[in-house]
């Protein structure tokens, strides 16, 4: 007898079992009894009657994300690949339309978001879909919450997370970047440049001031040391024009003497005979005297010729 009452205890214990359940955390069952829906249940342990109810399914109530992905023209005739990421999340008031409504939720979402991009993408040119991709996303989000409420699902946000144009487009856009960024590199290029030449236009002109005013420092200088000689050459009788050729002829030998000092110099000086001094210093007499002659005979005629133009006023 005893034999007998065990396997029917296993049993009976197999099927109590049975009648107990855990809900994981996020997580909802739907509890059916022969087939009619019985209930919802939350997180946690619950129990069943063993043979007559069933957990029909589960329904997740964490936030999931679908990826769909888009293929569709842009204004300028330019194909395009969106991809476009959908959160969304089942309501928990909502868990009845969210099982038993639809069957496959994601195929759903996807058709809306097919519907919705190739509405709005041609409508944009290619550039325009980059930078108002915010729109497109928008767009979707707005279609999907009024569509997929009914059915127990909250659209939580949309994002346009990758926009592919065609190869030979992305290749052309490319070079066109290229060919703008080579440009303002070659404007920052040539402003540089003219800067350069500006600065070195500026240090010339101040450094050929600097040596206009340098040499005319030193012809003062040497001006103001002739103007000394020649009065103290005149303090011991020697008059100006003597005095003038002498200062010539020293500066002459003084000029040999820095060429004899100079070992590689190839410069030849002309006349260099042992007279040349002497005959220079005559001819330079000779000619300030001269020259003083005609600038006193050229005085002469122009006072004569002032009295003479004073008398015809006169009468």
């Amino acid at each position: 007898m005893t034999f007998f009452l065990i396997p029917i205890f296993i049993i009976g214990f197999i099927i109590l079992l049975s009648g107990i359940f855990t809900v994981k955390q996020q997580t909802s069952a739907v509890v059916e009894r022969f087939g009619k829906f019985l209930s919802i249940r939350n997180s946690g342990l619950h129990f069943k009657i063993p043979m007559v109810d069933r957990i029909a399914g589960r329904i997740n109530l964490k936030i999931q994300q679908l990826d769909v992905i888009v293929e569709t023209k842009t204004k300028d005739d330019v194909f395009v690949r969106l991809k476009i990421s959908v959160q969304y999340q089942v309501l928990k008031t909502k868990i009845y339309d969210a099982f038993y409504r639809l069957e496959n939720p994601q195929d759903q979402i996807t058709s809306y978001v097919f519907d919705v991009v190739r509405a709005e993408v041609p409508k944009m040119k290619l550039d325009d879909v980059f930078e108002r991709k915010d729109d497109i996303a928008i767009a979707v989000k707005s279609e999907l919450n009024e569509a997929m409420i009914d059915y127990g699902y909250d659209i939580i946000k949309t994002l346009v997370t990758d926009i592919d144009p065609d190869l030979q487009v992305k290749e052309a856009m490319n070079r066109i970047n290229a060919a703008e960024r080579e440009k303002i590199a070659a404007e920052y290029e040539a402003e540089a440049e003219r800067i350069k030449i500006v600065a070195k236009a500026r240090a010339e002109a101040e450094s050929k001031r600097l040596q206009g005013q340098g040499i005319a420092d030193q012809r003062r200088e040497i001006a103001r040391g002739l103007e000394e000689s020649v009065d103290v050459l005149n303090n011991v009788g020697i008059n100006s024009q003597e005095a003038s050729a002498l200062i010539v002829v020293t500066q002459h030998y003084d000029t040999l003497q820095s060429i004899g000092e100079e070992t590689n110099s190839n410069l030849i000086l002309l006349p260099n005979s042992p007279q040349a001094g002497s005959d220079m210093l005559n001819n330079m007499i000779a000619s300030f005297t001269a020259s003083n002659q005609i600038g006193e005979e050229m005085k002469k005629q122009n006072l004569k010729k002032s009295l003479k133009n004073k008398k015809s006023d006169d009468s």
